[in-house]
């Protein structure tokens, strides 16, 4: 008598694809392409802050030092607050129409299509950044003591901050008035607690020690330092540092929260 074996079969898992800069590059390339048959996107990154800017600017105009006191400060929420408007709703259409996870079907990296995102909308981030700037500087006449650069960085990163969280609330979202709902719950708090209407260190201590974990609050606190020294601060490399820390630690977390489906 012959016995027979039946074979075990033994689920394999798919393995982990290394970051590649050619599958990145080529992921924002597409997201680019999409964004650029949709003006009204890229008006709302674009423009809204510059236009929120010339507003502040005319509502102090009889105060124009009070522009100069909280100008800064916004330069940086402002920035932030539309990137992350709008790259939660862009990734939320990407995932309800299923766009997402045909390109998870394919041989690309979670790592890759987070990169990709990240890299598109960071470099729209890159062209708001330097219009807010440039328009609150040699046009609205906000007056700062340190470097224009050094206040375009902390710009830079507060929109990069801005498109992670994006990235990241998106995948929590069934639908774009989901994606709408999650500002009140995410922006702001930190909007309230960041030190913009009153300095962290004059609230309840609870309330301080909670802004003291948020972002937002070194956003605001870089763009304070630049606005008061003239050389860079220790205070002002932390606070960098942190956005810049964030920033990475929500992409990390976003691309987590992608799956791949498999039969």
């Amino acid at each position: 008598m012959t016995s027979t074996t039946t074979p075990t079969l033994t689920a394999v898992p798919v393995p982990t694809r290394a970051l590649s800069a050619a599958r990145t590059t080529a992921t924002a390339a597409r997201v680019l392409r999409q964004l650029r048959h949709d003006p009204r996107t890229i008006a709302l990154m674009l423009l809204v802050p510059c236009v929120m800017l010339v507003l502040l600017r005319y509502v102090f105009d009889s105060s124009p030092r009070t522009f100069d006191n909280i100008g800064a400060s916004l330069l940086g929420i402002f920035p932030l607050i539309t990137m992350f408007l709008v790259t939660s709703i862009a990734t939320l259409r990407e995932r309800t129409s299923g766009t997402l996870e045909r390109l998870l079907a394919m041989p690309l990296g979670k790592g890759d299509l987070i990169a990709g995102y990240a890299l598109a909308f960071g470099a729209l981030a890159i062209v708001q950044s330097a219009l807010a700037t440039g328009l609150a500087l040699w046009i609205l006449g906000l007056k700062v003591t340190g470097s224009a650069w050094l206040l375009l960085l902390v710009a830079l990163l507060d929109a990069l901050l801005g498109t992670a969280l994006g990235l990241f609330v998106s995948a929590f979202a069934a639908s774009e008035f989901q994606a709408v709902q999650f500002m009140p719950a995410v922006i702001f708090p930190q909007l309230l607690l960041c030190g913009l209407f009153t300095p962290r260190s004059r609230m309840h201590p609870v309330l301080e020690a909670v802004s003291d974990v948020l972002p937002m609050s070194y956003a605001v606190d870089g763009m304070n330092q630049v606005m008061r020294h003239t050389d860079v601060t220790a205070t002002f490399v932390r606070d960098v540092l942190v956005v810049a820390g964030c920033a990475l630690l929500v992409l990390g977390l976003g691309a987590a929260t992608l799956r791949r489906r498999t039969a």
